[in-house]
């Protein structure tokens, strides 16, 4: 629930929408991973969509649902990106040629993305963490996110606002329904 209750003039509840509106991931709805806790340790600047260099096993586990985000980051050597502790289960028909589980990976960006990216995490101590990882056709794509880490006091107001939205919520739609209730008995 993204608003919070209004009492207006008239004694009427309202639902108050916040000014800004949750941004869309950019996996829509086919996200075969997501890494939820980077959005509570992380407060997300920017977004992109990058390439990942795979193996066959690694496509099929990945396919099949078996990669875990939770811990990994993205690192930059050699001018190049890399995703790091991401863990992909091995592939269950594979067979002695099958993946290390948390080998790096290289991301496929521009060059002027990584030296922007590399040149940000610098300077400012930001961080690119994986969002999610999702398929866009047949490849499979991750969604990165330049980040800046929360602190604990942010994390704490951050889940306090969430519960009272979740219980204006729960309070407008009980009302919500009392008064079509109302409504069918009279009518």
């Amino acid at each position: 629930m993204n608003g919070a209750l209004l009492k207006l003039k008239d004694g009427r509840v309202e639902m108050a929408r916040r000014s800004k509106q949750k941004q869309r991931s950019l996996a829509g709805g086919n996200a075969l991973a997501v890494n939820r806790k980077a959005r509570r340790e992380y407060r997300v600047l920017e977004r992109l969509e990058a390439g990942i260099e795979l193996l066959g096993t690694e496509v099929k586990s990945i396919r099949g649902g078996k990669i875990q985000l939770r811990d990994s980051y993205v690192a930059f050597r050699d001018h190049e990106a890399w995703l790091l502790e991401a863990h992909i289960s091995a592939y269950s028909h594979g067979n002695r040629e099958n993946h290390d589980l948390e080998r790096p990976r290289r991301l496929l960006l521009n060059r002027r993305e990584i030296d922007r990216l590399f040149g940000r995490t610098r300077d400012r101590g930001l961080t690119v963490v994986p969002l999610s990882v999702y398929l866009k056709g047949n490849r499979i794509k991750v969604e990165l996110a330049l980040a800046e880490g929360r602190k604990l006091h942010d994390k704490r107001e951050r889940e306090r606002e969430r519960t009272l939205d979740r219980e204006a919520g729960e309070v407008f739609r009980g009302r919500r329904r009392m008064r079509t209730d109302a409504s069918e008995e009279t009518g």
